[in-house]
């Protein structure tokens, strides 16, 4: 009996980069035994010809199935909808770069028909990528596991196969301030692993500036830990303590020697000192209770204009 398996794919600004991905995509879903695919497109506010082409995709072929955002909403709201919309008894999220190898699916779904609810790929070689996002995605998922208690497995993306229990899981969660990669962490299952080497983009550039990757790290960090919180507060206990001491010198200094500068140095250092630790601090309160405000508002995450192509049924 074949079953019906969904793939979930982001597109933002990825004209250049469709027809590759089709060409390697098709092959490697076909090499699927026992198997239906729907292929589920999300256009995610671009402003080069991704549209056209998904929509012309999605025309000649009814495995195709594409929604069309109202406006660029991000790359996690992009899987928040893709996955709401697959149909799929597994969904598998994948990027359009083909940076993930669309040969691995059919042992992902191997592994999943053998038991495992998530199937997690993992990238043992990430050469394709700089040295600097190499090494600052090292340091996000250390500082992130010994800060959060929920750990995110080190160098896994998207790329990942889910069961539809996992799935049904993803979409009872909802915060609109989506970290997908800690979501995923959150709803746990049963889990096995797969290794993989990062290819290359396929085409085209990657949408991530350094502050968009800073945004998408405090974000991680601020979503599934209040340990920042935390640890500005044995700052200040350790400022005061360490405020005492130096008072303290003062105070023998003068005694003993006398004060030949009354006081600018000494004020001067904890003016700016005090002064930094609290603008920063402040702006540390001002992340959480951005998250709190925008979780109030209870807007959807996503607005779909859109959707285009067929049922996805056939194989």
């Amino acid at each position: 009996m074949t079953q019906l398996l969904s793939l979930v794919v982001p597109f933002y600004n990825e004209a250049a980069a469709i027809q590759s991905f089709a060409d390697a995509i098709l092959p490697a879903l076909e090499a699927v035994p026992d198997a239906r695919w729907e292929i589920v497109c999300v256009d995610d506010g671009s402003k080069d010809g991704t549209l056209l082409k998904l929509v012309a995709l999605a025309q000649a072929d009814s495995r195709f199935r594409v929604l069309e955002f109202s406006r660029n909403f991000g790359k996690e709201a992009a899987l928040t909808a893709g996955i709401d919309a697959a149909k799929g008894e597994a969904v598998i999220p994948i990027d359009a770069d083909l940076q993930d190898p669309p040969e691995l699916i059919a042992e992902m779904v191997k592994a999943w028909r053998e038991g495992a609810e998530v199937v997690l790929a993992r990238r043992i070689d990430r050469s394709s990528d700089g040295v600097l996002k190499r090494k600052t995605a090292a340091w996000f998922y250390q500082l992130h596991n010994k800060l959060s208690k929920i750990k995110i497995p080190e160098n896994v993306g998207d790329f990942r196969l889910m069961d539809r229990a996992v799935v049904d899981a993803l979409k009872q969660l909802p915060e609109r301030q989506r970290f997908m990669k800690g979501l995923f962490a959150w709803v746990g299952f049963r889990t096995v692993t797969l290794d993989y080497t990062r290819a290359p983009r396929a085409a085209g550039e990657t949408k991530f500036s350094g502050l968009a990757l800073w945004n998408f790290a405090m974000e991680g960090f601020t979503s599934f830990s209040t340990a920042p919180l935390k640890v500005w507060t044995y700052l200040g206990a350790a400022s005061a303590m360490l405020t005492f001491i130096y008072a303290l010198y003062i105070v023998i200094r003068t005694v003993v020697f006398g004060n030949a500068v009354p006081g600018y140095a000494s004020l001067f250092v904890a003016i700016t000192f005090f002064g930094s630790v609290q603008l920063i601090s402040i702006g540390l309160l001002g992340e959480y209770i951005g998250r709190i405000y925008m979780e109030t508002k209870q807007r959807p995450a996503y607005i779909v204009r859109k959707s285009y192509g067929g049922d996805g049924a056939s194989g």
